[in-house]
């Protein structure tokens, strides 16, 4: 597998201890650390050819919005931006080219359209509930978007072009990215979780490992 991959889980662990802990200068070492790490084995792994150039913008997009909510509630808006569009990176990448249409992908389109419908409209109340409106549009686009782009991780799984191996793996990176999104929402709109930023990161570098490496399994 290599060294960066390892490096970037123990960067995960760091970065999962350094916000139990309350240690903000290690949280700005292993935060980007991880992505960085991510996004370098993917390009020395897929030299980003073809679909792979899509994740690789997809890693870098994510390492930027890594960097812009290491503050939170100065720069939410700037980081949303950056994942809004490794978010499009990443379906762009599942979606080259395009999987055939059959009744399994649109039956799953039904469940994860409807799925995602109730935990965007739950969101969006909390969003209006706490005063922040203005943010509606693009957390509701944002929404969209990842849900997009969780149902194209899943429909590699019966996809033939996607070994089974890769498939798994980019599909439950897919689904702990989602988690990870629906949490750090439901503790800056809602309500705090008890340790809610370490479960949101947590999901969030498991999901992006997990994709990048069904990314690296089936490009290189």
């Amino acid at each position: 597998m290599g060294i960066l991959p390892v490096l970037a889980i123990l960067f995960a662990g760091l970065e999962s201890y350094a916000l139990w802990s309350g240690k903000r200068q290690l949280e700005f070492i292993a935060k980007p650390a991880v992505m960085f790490c991510l996004s370098l084995w993917l390009y020395l792994s897929t030299g980003w050819q073809a679909a792979a150039l899509w994740f690789g913008l997809g890693a870098l997009l994510s390492l930027a919005g890594d960097v812009f909510l290491l503050w939170l509630d100065r720069f939410f808006v700037f980081g949303l931006a950056a994942f809004l569009l490794a978010h499009i990176a990443y379906l762009i990448g599942f979606n080259t080219p395009l999987p055939p249409v059959t009744m399994w992908s649109l039956l799953l389109a039904v469940i994860i359209g409807v799925s995602g419908v109730r935990v965007m409209r739950r969101l969006l109340m909390g969003v209006h509930a706490s005063g922040q409106s203005r943010l509606a549009i693009p957390v509701a686009l944002y929404g969209v978007v990842i849900t997009l782009m969780l149902l194209s991780a899943l429909l590699t799984l019966s996809n033939a072009q996607w070994s089974a191996l890769a498939s798994a793996s980019v599909s439950l990176g897919a689904l702990f990215f989602y988690a990870s999104d629906i949490v750090l929402a439901w503790n800056k709109f809602i309500q705090p979780m008890p340790r809610g930023r370490i479960l949101n990161i947590g999901l969030y570098h498991v999901g992006q490992i997990l994709l990048i490496v069904g990314v690296v399994l089936q490009f290189s």
